[in-house]
């Protein structure tokens, strides 16, 4: 087992009509001015908004609301947010939604404890995070697992460059998960979801290192869950148990548990945030519209792996390692399907991806100023043919 270091702070309370719950959460973590952030017009139509202000109502707590926080959030309405209330007062941030919704709250927060910093100088590396203000989340989306993990995406409009930052900083203090905030949900946001909580194990899971045998069985377990309860919520959205065996999961897949002792890779992800900073797509569309190009790109340089992964995970009998391995792939690629997700770049954001690969190359490293990976190291020439072979 390799060393590691690990700290998961978020306090999670899970269960059904948990959500009455957050005025007596922010008031023991001892904010009394809160700033609430939701999405569209689903956290109002489904009651989940008043049954928040009401119990910050009910425990004495001072709010505002804002909703209309989209998908991949940008920093211009990031740093709208900070500079319009900087001055109220705000010693609490909560976040109702998904991902989305929760990075854009981790950023207002550290934006509201340095408010002369430009909220990009941090996500651009010019600055470091070294306050912020506490962070609670009321999730109505299992997907990202922004919940309870370290990490937060912007996207520059100016630029159409997405990225992120990793700090203990960007941990709630909180987190509400009650499954049946999620029985509304689009089958298109259902499938985006279990999409990324299988690909931020994936990600963890594909790395340099494999001398982890606990940390592997963790990731195989959840993978399997995911896969299992992923395709009974598509076709029972209101069933209870595979709602809640999914929520967990996605708290799980990104609070670092599943990549323990492990360099973590993330390639995928390096991949996929040009595709959602210039085509404005769902973060799990272009993670799946990828992954199976990177796969096919690097197995070679880890047979055993991809084996290990395709018959713990997928059940594959095959005794050959790399036979077992391409199965592995493929039937990660026909879940995707399955599931309606995208599988190539062009199902994910149009024909105008194959004019793009030029500028998805340049995007994704940085105008060719870095390689991305672990598992395997790319260069712009890898990540051109990964993009050209996803087409």
């Amino acid at each position: 087992m390799n060393s590691f270091s690990f700290w998961s702070p978020t306090k999670i309370v899970f269960g059904a009509d948990t959500a009455g719950q957050i005025g007596s959460e922010v008031k023991a973590f001892g904010g009394t001015n809160a700033l609430v952030f939701y999405g569209g017009g689903s956290a109002v139509k489904s009651g989940v908004l008043d049954i928040v202000t009401g119990s910050l109502t009910a425990e004495g707590i001072g709010f505002s609301c804002i909703g209309g926080i989209k998908p991949n959030p940008t920093a211009h309405l990031v740093q709208k947010h900070i500079d319009e209330y900087r001055e109220k007062g705000i010693d609490f941030i909560i976040g109702v939604g998904g991902g989305s919704v929760i990075d854009h709250s981790k950023a207002v927060a550290h934006g509201l404890s340095s408010p002369d910093t430009p909220i990009w100088d941090f996500f651009d590396r010019k600055e470091t995070v070294r306050e912020s203000l506490p962070v609670g989340v009321v999730l109505t989306i299992a997907a990202a697992g922004s919940e309870s993990s370290d990490s937060a995406v912007l996207t520059n409009t100016e630029t159409g460059i997405k990225r992120g930052i990793s700090t203990s900083f960007n941990r709630p203090r909180f987190a509400i998960l009650d499954p049946h905030l999620t029985y509304s949900l689009p089958p298109r946001q259902t499938a985006c979801g279990v999409t990324d909580i299988l690909m931020h194990t994936l990600d963890r899971y594909f790395a340099p290192d494999t001398d982890n045998a606990l940390t592997d069985d963790l990731a195989e377990a959840l993978m399997r869950i995911v896969i299992v309860y992923g395709k009974i919520v598509m076709e029972k959205p209101g069933d209870y148990k595979a709602r809640s065996e999914i929520m967990w999961a996605g708290s799980l897949s990104h609070n670092g548990l599943t990549g323990l002792g492990q360099t973590v890779d993330f390639s995928v992800h390096q991949l996929s945030h040009p595709l959602a900073g210039r085509y404005d797509i769902a973060h799990a569309e272009s993670l799946s519209a990828v992954w199976a190009a990177w796969a096919r790109f690097v197995y070679r340089d880890g047979i055993k792996r991809f084996a290990k992964y395709a018959r713990c995970v997928w059940g594959v009998q095959e005794s050959d390692d790399e036979t077992a391995a391409v199965a592995g792939i493929t039937a990660t690629e026909s879940f995707f399907r399955d599931i309606g997700m995208p599988v190539t770049l062009i199902e994910a954001a149009g024909e105008r991806a194959k004019e793009d690969v030029g500028i998805l190359t340049d995007l994704c490293t940085y105008n060719g100023t870095r390689t991305i990976g672990a598992f395997k190291v790319l260069d712009a020439d890898d990540i051109r043919a990964i993009y050209q072979s996803a087409i």
